[in-house]
């Protein structure tokens, strides 16, 4: 399950902790806050059912059956620290438009705190609208403005951050590239690395990155690319985990970060940390992948949770696992289930 690599030797039992640490984990992190900001997106699926092709292009005819909006990019990370018991504060832009109302109830029934949100009247709410039909996604239609923001909405982005960094125990920045992660943005970001406000002994800087930003991220606590982006920003193929963790000390030298995470997909993940204190190589906990949606999203939750905690990165690499695992075993983006995760906890864990 755990793989020792590099620096320091863990032992396997040691890697992964015990029930009683992880759970204590999972407790501690029950009403933490943590500031998340980011692009927000709606998703929305239309779920049917396909029984013939139409006579007029060779396309299935899909019967809808119900729809559903759910909350993406910043926002899943958002859902996925509410629903295990975090305190989240959001801080992103939306339009002044229906899908920007869909967002907000959406962020009020999980008790997210919204008075970081922005409204940018001119761009549209990002929307992604997924059709499904026998749980198998026919296509994806989105709808969204790529452009950056408009200067005095980045400035006020940027403002709110850099007030209420004092009142939360970690901070997440969720780019997806939509323009939220502005000049202005991450210069407050660095600022306040600079002063000492933020870092990991301090209070983590958590990012999920990007690549119209690759040469922008600073002074980053734990970044967390995927493969191919992690290979894009390395500018090393990553062909298996040994590729991976070279991938992660060109990237933890490039964004003086102090731990990287690179997800693999099937292969898991691993979590190099700087200082010589070498990584480990999780393996994948997923029984059956159905869809990897928003898997990062959660991985970046747990982690960053766990971290705010105080936890190792080892544990909070390992309760990040488990809960991409168990999400990736669903049709969508869905948030992790709080006790879901802690039977799989239970089932993982080595017994104190």
């Amino acid at each position: 399950m755990v793989a020792p690599v590099g620096g320091a030797c863990y032992n396997p039992r040691m890697a992964l902790g015990n029930k009683k640490d992880l759970l204590e984990t999972l407790d501690r992190i029950v009403s933490t806050p943590i500031l998340v900001v980011g692009d927000l997106i709606l998703d929305r699926y239309v779920w049917g059912r396909v029984e013939r092709i139409s006579p007029e292009a060779p396309v299935p005819v899909v019967e809808v059956q119900r729809m559903e909006d759910r909350l993406g990019g910043a926002g899943n990370v958002v859902r996925n620290l509410a629903t295990i018991g975090a305190k989240p504060t959001v801080c992103g832009t939306i339009g002044d438009d229906e899908e920007s109302e869909a967002m907000l109830k959406l962020f009020g029934e999980i008790g997210a705190d919204t008075q970081g949100i922005t409204v940018d009247s001119s761009r549209p709410t990002t929307l992604k609208t997924r059709v499904i039909a026998h749980t198998q996604q026919v296509v994806r239609i989105d709808r969204e403005k790529r452009t950056g923001e408009v200067a005095q909405v980045s400035e006020k982005v940027a403002q709110f951050v850099d007030g209420a960094i004092e009142s939360a125990k970690a901070v997440v920045l969720s780019d997806y590239g939509k323009g939220v992660v502005s000049g202005a943005l991450l210069g407050a970001l660095h600022k306040a690395g600079e002063q000492g406000r933020l870092g990991l002994a301090k209070r983590p800087l958590f990012v999920d990155p990007h690549p119209r930003n690759y040469d922008n991220y600073r002074f980053m606590s734990v970044a967390k690319p995927n493969r191919k982006e992690a290979e894009i920003a390395s500018g090393r193929p990553i062909g298996g985990v040994d590729d991976a963790f070279k991938a992660a000390e060109v990237l933890m030298k490039r964004w003086n970060s102090e731990i990287m995470v690179v997800t693999l997909g099937e292969d898991g993940m691993i979590v190099q940390q700087s200082g010589g204190k070498g990584g480990v190589h999780l393996e994948t906990m997923a029984r059956e992948v159905f869809d990897v949606s928003g898997a990062g999203d959660t991985v970046t939750a747990l982690f960053c949770a766990a971290l705010a905690t105080g936890a190792s990165p080892i544990v909070a690499g390992v309760l990040a696992n488990i809960a991409a695992g168990i999400v990736v075993s669903e049709v969508g983006t869905v948030a992790v289930d709080i006790e879901r995760l802690r039977s799989e906890v239970s089932r993982f864990g080595v017994a104190a």
